[in-house]
């Protein structure tokens, strides 16, 4: 929890300075859209999928806007919640109840929409807040029924006199950060003392995981935004800058371009860094001969990207490094022209993609010693993005085409301070794979252009060189 938390603080303090650097540039700046959001039918398709598949009542509650009281906290809707309602309102529950309920005695709607009164005190401060009794409300919410979150207690209390299960989001013993599911968990036990819940998030989570064409979008535009933002940083780097300032420079391009935060804290390693994964210090000098591991991406409308791109800080890569990247490369070429619907990201199986890219990098080089480099390839080879960076549902699940995951191959040899990672996002298909961050050079030739041609634009360098 505590690394996390930490993440979190890392997270806002670099937006906050991107903010600042666009509040001082505003003349500039194009003013930004609301959130965007997939159609009220979208949502309402969701809903009605997910309750018949459980047969059973489901209740789900939205974060609260308290889950964290720094005050440059920037309030993101807990993500089963936003799946469902596509909205980012505080304070929110969502009731969905099956058809033919009122066999049960049911006599209210199948779905309602809780929301908190307004507060027009509040609102002086914090911006107008959809209110459960708004004229428009149905029409902006695509609900037909919503009321005021008070009334939910006497709403539940109806519903247990026919139904004695609820499916919600359950605790559990490993739960870290904001005890969500906990407290909600409890709030149920306590107003309804008879019901029994069943955890819903497995059934969601496969939902989440086959994303439809507006989620596609979104992601598209939080992966093309990445995208800028890795291509500005290669033609920053230098020997002579700090980490930070990298990372620095690629949250300003995501918040300018309309991101609402970073999709997780950014990782950014030079030397001896780079081998460390999830390394988000971002203290260190970058130096002449080091590689920089440059691990960032953007949240746009709750989506989120997920890149990596390694250096050379000076523009060449040594001998050395240039073997490790290119075998790197190669794992990850593999596993493209492998990547289909039926394969799966998991360790083990005949259709393992992990086992293309561990077989691949084990077959190839050697550490000092001579010994195969399989063993400094030590995470998973990609995971689901979505709502979430590592987003929900079983990550074994053979792909199918709709789903979105990252490409990771990695080799991190600390005695040797150098870590490369080449991370792509694909989007899988019918017959195979699409790569959605192919505008973002991978071959050590287009790095290294890149950067030279970054360099000459500097006045750095000549260009004949």
């Amino acid at each position: 929890m505590r690394e996390r938390v930490r993440s979190r603080r890392i997270i806002r303090a670099l937006f906050a300075a991107a903010i600042a650097l666009l509040a001082i540039s505003a003349p500039l700046a194009a003013p930004l859209a609301a959130r965007d959001r997939e159609p009220n039918n979208i949502y309402a398709d969701r809903r009605a999928r997910l309750v018949a598949e459980l047969k059973g009542p489901v209740l789900l509650f939205g974060y609260t806007g308290r889950e964290n009281s720094a005050p440059s906290y920037v309030f993101l809707q807990e993500p089963n919640f936003y799946y469902l309602t596509g909205h980012n309102e505080e304070g929110a529950a969502l009731l969905l109840v099956p058809s033919g309920a009122k066999e049960k005695g049911w006599q209210g709607p199948n779905e309602i929409l809780f929301l908190p009164p307004r507060n027009p005190e509040e609102e002086k401060w914090n911006g107008p807040r959809m209110g459960p009794t708004d004229a428009d409300i149905q029409k902006k919410t695509g609900f037909a029924s919503v009321e005021a979150f008070p009334n939910l207690k006497s709403r539940l209390t109806e519903l247990a006199q026919g139904y004695h299960e609820i499916w919600t989001l359950t605790a559990h013993a490993d739960d870290t950060g904001y005890p969500h599911a906990r407290e909600w968990s409890a709030w149920i036990t306590q107003a309804a003392p008879g019901i029994a819940l069943h955890e819903a998030a497995p059934a969601i989570g496969a939902m989440r995981q086959i994303k439809s064409p507006g989620e596609i979008a979104l992601l598209t535009k939080a992966i093309e935004l990445s995208v800028d933002a890795q291509l500005a940083a290669m033609r920053m780097v230098r020997p002579g800058l700090y980490e930070y300032q990298v990372a620095a420079r690629m949250v300003e391009i995501h918040a300018y371009g309309g991101c609402e935060t970073e999709a997780y804290a950014p990782i950014v390693g030079t030397g001896l860094h780079s081998t460390i994964l999830h390394f988000n210090e971002l203290d260190a000098l970058i130096r002449d001969g080091d590689v920089v591991l440059m691990d960032v991406g953007g949240q746009y409308s709750g989506y989120t990207a997920d890149i990596t791109r390694t250096l050379p800080a000076n523009g060449h890569f040594t001998p050395r490094q240039r073997e490790i990247y290119e075998i790197v490369l190669g794992a990850q070429n593999a596993v493209l022209a492998a990547m289909k619907p039926g394969m799966t990201l998991g360790r083990q199986g005949p259709n393992s993609l992990f086992k293309i890219a561990y077989d691949y990098i084990n077959t190839h080089g050697a550490d000092r010693e001579g010994r195969s480099l399989g063993r400094y390839f030590i995470h998973g080879l990609g995971h689901h993005i979505g709502l979430e960076v590592h987003d929900a549902g079983d990550p074994n699940r053979p792909l199918e085409a709709g789903m979105v995951v990252t490409d990771e191959p990695g080799i991190y040899i600390p005695e040797e301070k150098v870590g490369v990672r080449i991370e792509d996002d694909v989007l899988i298909t019918p017959t195979g794979y699409k790569l959605l961050t192919a505008r973002l050079p991978r071959s050590v030739d287009e790095v290294e252009k890149i950067i030279a041609e970054a360099e000459v634009a500097r006045g750095e360098k000549s260009s004949e060189r």
